[in-house]
């Protein structure tokens, strides 16, 4: 795959998985490229993917074969696993699209694994063309020639190494097997929790004299994305995240600020770089970074914690199944320990014992399972069964609950040797409707969660939690993954949500109705009952009876709502959206702007109609599954808070109480300059399940006919 330098390079100068690294690709030609005009030649030009974006596009060649171009390109690379993607495409006028010919993806740091020390000089590289769907077909090769430094190393000399990489080449991504050093790998030492404050006097980077700026966070493997503040050079992130340390020194945090920007690559701010290894431990520090390679800082409080309750065991190690262990993991959350250590809210232990009648996923009417749970950003995962279709792991797992209102995922993948792992199925447990010591099948879902898939697995789950330290934690920002995926435009996902609020508006729709029944004396008993409950009612309010209304309501419903069935979901006529009515005005303020500007507009309307959609429907719908019981746990919380409001309003004035709340909201700021802002009621919210997540967490039954024990047991040839 390559050669490694000459023995004249200076060995300390090596490469990193992580840090900033400026890749130096220059497109030399290609040789014996498909025929796709009718004329038996072809119009080819390049283009370059990373992170999802075109970072390049070469000119195009016309009527050749074997074009030159030799042209250059200098991109900025963080992360050296990420795939750079060559696509080679055929010009065409006659077709919307063009054609596409051929394609090759290059993980960076493959390429220059073997090259332990930086070589001063350019790799050749040649690259073997496939089509996907045409695995056999011969499309001819491309040359290109690269150079990987540290950003901020001296201009390199150029290389004259051959690596040379064929079609086949296979993914830096295999899974390991399980062994006890693997075992010990995956168990985190202690936690970093990172509140990102601020930015100051940040460089402008777009042609207003303003950014839109956003920070990433590396440690180890571990990633965290901000959002993004639009349009200014002081941005307020107020964002608090923890890190796992897998190290004993702490490791080092890299800190890098970027420029969002629509349509094409991000633009680099500048970096910095924390070693943990020289903050103390179980105190706050409060640090302002300077950028290392531009001017202005980056404000954060960092805690040093130490580790959390995780294990990975075998059946015969139990810790829950241990009394005197029990008896003191039971009092570490009893209710005398409410108020000491509040982000410690309890333990979760799983046991993964078995799964049976797995999808095939190898040529061989087999697969290569193995488990991977995952606790918000806590994942742990069990060794491989090969060759196995019904593995038995006997595994326990447990995690550290710092929010009860965490859903545990439990996902089973076929471990592939030379590519990623292939996806089997999947499960979704809200920690709160996990019933302890309950060994239970779970039906695998698709990754969606919304139908089953092959196979069933067999868990047993045990969660012990302080209710006081839960329910303080449930009015705080829930925690965030770490990276999450880019929105990106769905049709389906744009209609669902549209339907979703619908069905929002529809029910306030039809309580209008039904209050304007009463005013227009459709029925004279009903009409009667309303206007006497009116008069009574506005003759005799007091504010305390706002909250005690709702706290009516949830009593009713506990005690005579009947038993709450399946969610279904109505199909309305297809939503066709006018696209005339989504584009911007920015799309039409300039004429000169791109075919490809106007459309990265459009989808970042797309989007953000998208997502404001769900917003709304997940709102409206988490306020109707409070009051129907959806979550116990939550309607109980409340009717404390309901009660508590009650009380208060009733025996303490109003004005007193606004009072109070106006000189909190005008301290808050002077009393500690860098309290993340929340809103408890928001907060309250998101811990209770929309219906489409309603729908993910249903345990699906299993189908006695189904089971691999079953049919061989009905089956005795």
């Amino acid at each position: 795959m390559g050669a490694p330098c000459s023995s004249g390079v200076p060995p300390e100068r090596s490469i990193h998985s992580s840090g900033m690294y400026k890749l130096e690709i220059e497109l030399k030609r290609g040789n014996n490229l498909a025929v796709r005009d009718r004329g038996g030649s072809s119009d080819p030009y390049v283009k370059f993917k990373l992170a999802g974006k075109e970072v390049f596009r070469s000119k195009t060649i016309h009527k050749n074969l074997n074009p030159v171009w030799e042209e250059k390109t200098t991109l900025v690379v963080d992360c050296l696993s990420e795939p750079l993607y060559v696509k080679i495409y055929i010009r065409c006028l006659t077709l919307v699209q063009n054609l596409f010919t051929g394609s090759f993806t290059i993980v960076v740091s493959a390429v220059f694994t073997p090259v332990l020390p930086v070589c001063h000089r350019m790799i050749p590289v040649t690259l073997a063309l496939k089509d996907p769907h045409h695995p056999d077909q011969d499309l001819g090769t491309l040359e290109l020639a690269v150079n990987l430094t540290p950003k901020d190393s001296p201009v390199e000399e150029r290389r004259d190494s051959t690596v040379r990489m064929s079609a086949d080449y296979s993914s830096q991504f295999s899974s390991v097997r399980l062994s006890e050093l693997h075992r010990k790998s995956q168990l985190w030492r202690g936690i970093v929790s990172i509140a990102l404050i601020e930015g100051r006097n940040l460089i402008p980077m777009d042609p207003n004299g303003l950014s839109d700026p956003y920070v990433k966070f590396r440690l180890g493997p571990q990633k965290y994305r901000s959002k993004t503040v639009p349009k200014t050079l002081n941005p307020q992130w107020r964002e608090q995240f923890d890190l796992h340390l897998y190290e004993e020194t702490g490791g080092v945090l890299e800190i890098t600020v970027w420029d969002r920007d629509t349509g094409r690559r991000d633009d680099f701010i500048g970096r910095c770089q924390l070693d943990l290894s020289t903050l103390a431990k179980e105190q706050t520090h409060h640090l302002e970074l300077p950028l290392e390679e531009s001017r202005g800082y980056v404000v954060l409080l960092v805690t040093l914690t130490a580790s959390a309750a995780v294990s990975i065991a075998d059946l015969s190690v139990t810790p829950l199944d241990d009394p005197q262990e029990r008896r003191e993991i039971l009092k570490r959350y009893s209710l005398l320990k409410s108020f000491s250590n509040l982000r410690d809210v309890g333990i979760v232990q799983v046991k993964v014992m078995r799964a049976e009648g797995l999808m095939a996923a190898d040529v061989t009417g087999k697969s290569d399972p193995f488990c991977v749970l995952e606790l918000n950003n806590d994942r742990l995962q069990t060794h491989t069964v090969y060759k196995n279709l019904n593995p038995e792991w006997n595994k326990v797992f447990t995690f550290n609950v710092k929010d009860i209102h965490s859903v545990l995922e439990v996902t089973v993948f076929d471990e592939d040797r030379d590519r990623s792992a292939d996806f089997l199925g999947k499960v979704a447990l809200p920690l709160l409707h996990i019933r302890n010591g309950e060994q239970k099948s779970y039906v695998l879902k698709n990754k969606e969660l919304t139908g089953p898939t092959k196979g069933v697995i067999y868990l047993e789950i045990d969660v012990i939690y302080n209710t006081v330290k839960a329910a303080l934690r449930t009015v705080v920002p829930a925690e965030q993954k770490y990276i999450e995926e880019e929105p990106k435009v769905s049709k389906h996902l744009l209609q669902q949500n549209f339907n979703r609020v619908k069905r929002c508006i529809m029910v306030l729709i039809s309580y209008g109705t039904y209050i304007n029944s009463c005013f227009e004396w459709e029925s004279a008993q009903r009409s009667i009952i309303s206007f006497v409950l009116f008069v009574v009612v506005v003759w005799n309010f007091e504010l305390y009876m706002l909250p005690l209304a709702l706290l009516l309501l949830l009593v009713w419903n506990y005690f005579f709502s009947s038993i709450r069935t399946a969610v279904t979901f109505s199909r309305y006529s297809c939503f066709i959206v006018r696209t005339e009515a989504l584009i911007p005005r920015c799309c039409q303020e300039s004429e000169h702007r791109g075919f490809m500007d106007k459309l990265y507009a459009i989808q970042d309307v797309f989007i953000s109609v998208q997502n404001a959609l769900d917003e709304v429907a997940s709102h409206g719908e988490r306020i109707k599954n409070t009051v129907n019981w959806t979550v116990p746990f939550l309607s109980w919380l409340a009717i404390t808070a309901l009660c508590s409001a009650t009380v208060l309003l009733y025996l303490i004035p109003l004005r007193y109480l606004v009072l109070a709340w106006g000189v909190n909201k005008f301290t808050k700021k002077l009393r500690d300059p860098y309290m993340i802002d929340n809103n408890e009621l928001l907060d309250f919210l998101s811990r209770v399940p929309s219906d489409v997540q309603v729908m993910q967490y249903r345990e699906l039954k299993v189908d006695p006919g189904q089971s691999p024990s079953k049919r061989k047991r009905t089956n005795p040839s």
